[in-house]
C-alpha cells in the first residue's frame, strides 16, 4: 500500500446512504407540504434533480479520495474542488476499529474507523469500504509495535510483533452474552420508548397524506367497534414495537464479546453489522453500571467506561456500554475479570443528612408545581393532570436523595447519583481533573455543600455532582484530592 490507492467503489453507495440519512428529516416535511399543496409533479423533478446531483457529489468524492499507507503513517487524501491532506502517524493512534453492514459482507468489504489521541474529531479518519484483507493490514499495519520505541533494531520489532500476533488467546479473559440476557436487554431497553415516539411521529406525518373521505371512513369504523375493540388495537400495537425493540437489540448486541488484552479491550458485536471496537486502558476515566427502575427490580445493571476520546460516534451515548447486561452481584467478579484496575465497593455509602431531602425534593417538582398553578389559573379542571406529573416528580427526587451517596479509599471514589436510572461511576483518584465545592446562602446555614468532580469524557467531559453533602463530609473527599500524591 505505498502506493495511493481508492476505496471500494461501493463507498459511493455508502456516501449516498450518508447524505440522505443527513438530510431525510429536513425534506420529509417539505415533501408532505408540497403533496399537499398539489405539487406532486414538481416534487418528482425536484427529487430527481436533487438525487442526480448527491450521486455526481459521492462518485466525484469517491474519485477524488485515496489513502496510502507508509512505515509509520498514513496518508489520506480527499475533496472535490478544495483538496485536503491528512497524515495521522501511528504512534498517534489510539484504536482502529474494524466494522461490517450487510452490504460490506456481500462484497467482502469492512470499514476502518481510525481513531487519534487529540481531542479534534477533524483528527480522525474513517476507510467507509475497502477489502477485508486490506483492512485487516490496515489494522494490522497501523496497530502493532506502536509502543516499541522508535530508536528499536528491526530484529526487536519483529520480535514484539510476532510475540503479539502468537498470543494466545485462550488463555485471555473473555466474556459472550447468552441469549436468555439478550431477551431481556431487548425487553426492558430504551429502545421501545424511542420506537413508541418513532411510530407516534411517523402517524403523525403519514396521517397529512391520508385521503379525507378513507381518514373519516376509517375514524368512523373504528369507533363503532367500540372501546374494547381500540384498546385491543392499541396492545397490539405495543405490543408489536415492544417486539421490535427486542429484535433490534438482538440484532445490534448478537454475540456481543468483551476480551481483555494487556493493554486494551476488544469488544465484537452484532448480527448483520459486525462491529469491533477497541477500548485502550489507558484512556478510561471511569467505569461504572447503570441501573434503570426495571433492572433495578430484577438485579441487573449495564457496566460502561468513560473514554477521553474525540470520536463521538464510538456509541449512541457519552459513555461507552462494555456489556449489554449483566447481574449486578456480578459486577465486582465482572471488574476482577477484566477491569482489575477498579474495585467495586460494595460497602455501605456515605449518604447525603436528611436535612437535604428537601432540595431533592424540590428540584423534581418546580416545573411540575408552574404547571399545576397555571392550569389551576386558566383550566382549573384539568388541574389534575399536572398534579399527577408533580406527584411522580416527588417521588423521584425522594428516590434521588436515597441513592445519592459516596465511598472512597486511598486509591479511587465510588459516586452514586440517580436521574432517572441510578448511575454508580468509579474514579481513580488521579483521573479527576478539577473538584470544585459549591454552598449558597441556605447551605452555609444547614452545614451542607455540593461537590463537583470533573474528568476527561469525548470532547466536552463529564461532571459527577453529589448534592448537599454534609460540609464535614465535602471537606474530607476536597483534603483526599487535594493533598494527596497523585503518581
Amino acid at each position: 500500500m505505498s502506493e495511493p490507492k481508492r476505496l471500494h467503489p461501493a463507498a459511493i453507495l455508502f456516501d449516498i446512504i450518508r447524505i440522505l440519512k443527513q438530510s431525510i428529516l429536513g425534506i420529509l416535511p417539505a415533501a408532505v407540504l408540497i403533496i399537499s399543496d398539489g405539487g406532486l409533479f414538481y416534487l418528482v423533478i425536484g427529487i430527481a434533480v436533487v438525487s442526480a446531483l448527491i450521486i455526481l457529489s459521492s462518485v466525484l468524492s469517491w474519485f477524488r479520495f485515496t489513502y496510502q499507507l507508509e512505515e509509520d503513517q498514513i496518508r489520506i487524501e480527499r475533496g472535490i474542488i478544495v483538496r485536503k491532506k491528512r497524515t495521522i502517524s501511528k504512534h498517534r493512534i489510539q484504536s482502529i476499529d474494524l466494522s461490517q453492514n450487510v452490504i460490506h459482507r456481500i462484497f467482502g468489504l469492512t470499514k476502518v474507523a481510525i481513531e487519534t489521541a487529540g481531542n479534534n474529531p477533524s483528527t480522525d479518519a474513517a476507510l467507509s469500504a475497502v477489502h477485508m484483507e486490506d483492512g485487516r493490514m490496515l489494522h494490522d499495519a497501523l496497530k502493532y509495535n506502536k509502543e516499541v520505541s522508535e530508536t528499536a533494531s528491526p530484529e526487536i520489532s519483529e520480535a514484539v510483533e510476532n510475540e503479539q500476533n502468537e498470543l494466545d488467546e485462550s488463555s485471555l479473559p473473555k466474556k459472550t452474552i447468552t441469549l436468555q440476557a439478550l431477551f431481556i436487554t431487548g425487553s426492558t431497553s430504551a429502545s421501545f420508548g424511542i420506537l413508541i415516539g418513532l411510530f407516534v411521529a411517523a402517524f403523525s406525518q403519514v396521517e397529512a397524506l391520508i385521503p379525507d373521505q378513507f381518514y373519516d371512513d376509517t375514524m368512523r369504523l373504528a369507533l363503532s367497534l367500540g372501546i374494547q375493540m381500540i384498546i385491543i388495537f392499541a396492545i397490539l400495537v405495543i405490543l408489536f414495537l415492544w417486539f421490535l425493540s427486542i429484535l433490534y437489540t438482538v440484532i445490534k448486541d448478537w454475540k456481543f464479546t468483551i476480551t481483555r488484552y494487556e493493554k486494551e479491550l476488544f469488544i465484537t458485536r452484532g448480527l448483520l453489522e459486525k462491529k469491533q471496537t477497541t477500548i485502550p486502558l489507558k484512556r478510561i476515566q471511569a467505569v461504572g453500571i447503570k441501573e434503570t427502575p426495571i433492572h433495578q427490580l430484577l438485579g441487573f445493571a449495564r457496566p460502561y467506561v468513560e473514554i477521553a476520546s474525540a470520536n463521538m460516534n464510538n456509541s449512541q451515548e457519552a459513555n461507552t456500554i462494555i456489556f449489554p447486561l449483566l447481574r449486578k452481584k456480578a459486577f465486582a467478579a465482572f471488574l476482577e475479570e477484566f477491569l482489575p484496575e477498579y474495585k467495586y465497593a460494595a460497602r455501605k455509602l456515605t449518604h447525603p443528612p436528611k436535612r437535604a431531602l428537601p432540595y431533592y425534593v424540590w428540584r423534581s417538582i418546580k416545573m411540575p408545581l408552574l404547571a399545576v398553578i397555571i392550569v389551576g389559573i386558566f383550566f382549573l379542571p384539568y388541574i389534575w393532570i399536572p398534579a399527577i406529573i408533580m406527584l411522580a416528580g416527588g417521588i423521584m427526587g425522594f428516590a434521588s436523595f436515597k441513592s445519592a451517596g459516596y465511598t472512597m479509599d486511598e486509591q479511587q471514589i465510588t459516586v452514586q447519583a440517580r436521574s432517572f436510572s441510578k448511575d454508580t461511576a468509579i474514579i481513580h483518584h488521579r483521573r479527576i481533573q478539577s473538584l470544585k465545592q459549591k454552598q449558597h446562602l441556605l447551605h452555609r446555614k444547614q452545614s451542607l455543600a455540593t461537590l463537583d468532580m470533573a474528568i476527561l469524557n469525548k470532547n466536552a467531559g463529564r461532571h459527577f455532582v453529589i448534592r448537599e453533602l454534609h460540609t464535614a463530609d465535602s471537606y474530607g473527599i476536597t483534603n483526599w484530592y487535594s493533598y494527596r500524591d497523585k503518581a
